[in-house]
C-alpha cells in the first residue's frame, strides 16, 4: 500500500472505532443549555447597558484606582508568561493564552483611551495603544488564528483532502462534514476519495 492509502485506511478504521463527539447525548444537553445561557446573557446585558446609560454619572472618583490598574497589568503579565510557557512547550493551550492576553491588551487600550480622554495624558494613551497594546493584541490574535488553521490543515491532510484550509467561519467544530465547508474544487477531490472508499469496501 502507498503512504496515502495507509493513511486513508487508518482514518477509516479510526472513524469506525470512534463515535462522533457531537452525537453524545450529554454534549447535546450541554449545547442546548449553553445556547440558552448565552441568549439569556445577551438579553440581560443589553438591558444592563441601557440602565447604565441612564444612571451612571459623567464623573466618578474611585478609591481603588491603583488596585484596578495594577491588577490589570498583573493579569497581562500572567497572560504573557502563560503564553510564553505554552509556546515554549508546544502545548495547545497556547491558543487560549494568546486570545486571553490579546483581549486583556485591547481592554487596557480601551480603558486608557476612554478614561484619559480630554486630559493631558490622552496623547500618551493614544501612542501606547497604537504603538504597543493594539499591535501586540493583533499579533496574538493572528497567531492564535494561524495555529487553529494549522490544526484544521492537519485534519484535512489526515482525511485525505489536499489544498488550503477554508475560512474558520465555515469549519465545523469537529472533522465530520469538513468537506461541506471546502471550496468546490477541493470538495470534488474529497468526493473522489470517498467514492474510492466505497468501491474498496
Amino acid at each position: 500500500m502507498t503512504h496515502d492509502e495507509r493513511r486513508e485506511l487508518a482514518r477509516i478504521l479510526a472513524a469506525i472505532d470512534l463515535p462522533h463527539p457531537l452525537h453524545d447525548p450529554r454534549l447535546q444537553r450541554s449545547k442546548r443549555l449553553g445556547l440558552l445561557v448565552m441568549t439569556a446573557c445577551c438579553i440581560a446585558l443589553a438591558g444592563w447597558i441601557a440602565i447604565l446609560l441612564l444612571t451612571l454619572p459623567e464623573r466618578f472618583t474611585s478609591s481603588d484606582w491603583q488596585a484596578v490598574w495594577v491588577g490589570l497589568d498583573v493579569a497581562e503579565l500572567l497572560g504573557f508568561a502563560a503564553t510564553a510557557w505554552a509556546a515554549w512547550h508546544q502545548r495547545q493551550v497556547v491558543i487560549f493564552c494568546m486570545i486571553i492576553t490579546g483581549t486583556l491588551l485591547v481592554c487596557d487600550a480601551w480603558f486608557d483611551l476612554t478614561l484619559d480622554y480630554g486630559s493631558s495624558g490622552f496623547t500618551a494613551s493614544i501612542l501606547s495603544a497604537v504603538l504597543a497594546e493594539l499591535p501586540l493584541a493583533f499579533l496574538l490574535f493572528a497567531g492564535a488564528r494561524r495555529l487553529v488553521r494549522v490544526s484544521v490543515q492537519t485534519i484535512m491532510q489526515l482525511s485525505g483532502v489536499s489544498g488550503p484550509a477554508p475560512s474558520l467561519w465555515r469549519v465545523p467544530l469537529f472533522a465530520d462534514g469538513l468537506e461541506e465547508c471546502l471550496p468546490p474544487q477541493l470538495r470534488q477531490r474529497a468526493d473522489v476519495v470517498s467514492a474510492g472508499d466505497g468501491s474498496s469496501s
